[in-house]
């Protein structure tokens, strides 16, 4: 079985003040072309359909649009939730579009419940793991710990129960949405710390023939079964190296994987430059950036006069303008900003507290500072959902 691997389309998503909707729009025509020119089989997409819980009536119409094209292709889909999406708004319907051969999972009681797919060999199950809030589902799963590795852990158990109970030699594959050891990260995802833990272990999908994730932008491989797809589309300038893509997996008869890249149109490319205004506006090997959507780090040591217009007469594309001037460490002009530069919320409240009363929080109080953090971002879940 010839399986189009997907994820983390984003619709409705801006770059910097530019609306992507059409090339949104542009991928969704190369992803049903690539379905028809590559012979696929079965479709699947690994949440984060949309950007936010409450879409713009734009990313609905599009989203409508690709629907309508692959159920034309006659190929089936399966879909889950992400954390982008409210599980509840994009299962809408589900039971009617099922019909047309596009299988959305967004319910996690349903996790052991797969989609069969069948081709010359045989059933392949696939199993819809949609974003897993634990706050929200430990219940469902009966955990004690509100934590991803226990969710996804008992998710997953249902998994393997349902397909140790299927005829010997069925395949699996499961579309899971999460962070997991091993995957690189960038600045355009939303952080899933709970606990102070993000990440859950690859093995956890043990015993899956194939693991279609989503979360992380980037497409890599955590092992040969398991795989990120990335975003079709970069969502911020830490993708400026990414390769977008789709990952084109052949499901062989004995379960084993075989897997191609099939590359993403990119609109306009990504370009970070760093210096001197004046620098940047005279170097010459810059000149393969002057159509590339650009992010400009100024490393003057006072703010220049006009830095954006001067900058944009020769980078007409510049979207993100940075201040970083060469100072030394010690300078009382360093930015609090860059103090903070990649240290969590957590960190910087501990070392808020470290601050005003001359010693780092113990052990008892890290974990009610954890514990307020987690509570909030579960509380601002709950309000995107019932939006």
């Amino acid at each position: 079985m010839r399986i189009l691997h997907t994820s983390d389309w984003h619709l409705g998503r801006a770059f910097h003040r530019v609306n992507l909707l059409q090339a949104q729009a542009g991928f969704i025509g190369h992803l049903t072309a690539t379905v028809r020119e590559r012979a696929v089989d079965a479709v699947v997409v690994s949440g984060d359909v949309y950007d936010r819980a409450v879409p713009p009536l734009a990313a609905v119409e599009l989203f409508d649009t690709a629907l309508h094209r692959l159920a034309d292709l006659g190929v089936p889909t399966v879909m889950i939730s992400g954390n982008h999406d409210s599980a509840r708004r994009l299962g809408v319907g589900a039971g009617l579009i099922d019909r047309a051969g596009i299988h959305l999972r967004t319910e996690p009681s349903a996790a052991g419940t797969p989609v069969i797919l069948r081709d010359a060999h045989g059933d392949v199950a696939f199993y819809g793991l949609p974003y897993l809030e634990p706050a929200l589902v430990k219940d469902e799963f009966g955990v004690d710990k509100a934590g991803h590795e226990a969710v996804l852990g008992a998710a997953m158990d249902r998994v393997r129960a349902d397909l140790a109970a299927r005829p010997r030699g069925t395949r699996s594959v499961v579309l899971a949405h999460a962070f997991v050891t091993g995957g690189q990260a960038s600045d355009s995802e939303r952080d899933i710390t709970v606990g102070g833990v993000a990440a859950v272990p690859a093995g956890i999908f043990d015993g899956a023939d194939y693991v279609a994730l989503g979360h992380l932008h980037g497409c890599q491989t955590i092992t040969e079964r398991v795989r990120y797809s990335g975003s079709p589309l970069a969502y911020s300038f830490s993708e400026a190296d990414h390769r977008k893509s789709m990952w084109l997996v052949d499901l062989d008869a004995d379960g084993s994987v075989t897997a191609e890249r099939v590359d993403c149109p990119v609109p306009r490319p990504l370009a970070r430059i760093r210096g001197r205004l004046d620098d940047l506006l005279a170097d010459p090997e810059l000149a393969r950036h002057e159509d590339a959507w650009v992010e400009a780090t100024l490393t003057d040591p006072f703010r220049p006069a006009e830095p954006m217009a001067r900058l944009t007469e020769r980078f007409p594309h510049t979207l993100s303008l940075v201040f970083a001037p060469e100072r030394a460490p010690d300078d009382f002009r360093v930015s609090y900003a860059r103090r903070l530069a990649g240290r969590s919320d957590e960190q910087i409240a501990e070392d808020f507290v470290a601050h005003v009363r001359g010693a780092a929080p113990d052990a008892a109080e890290t974990a009610v500072l954890r514990e307020a953090f987690d509570a909030v971002r579960a509380d601002h879940t709950v309000r995107e959902v019932a939006r």
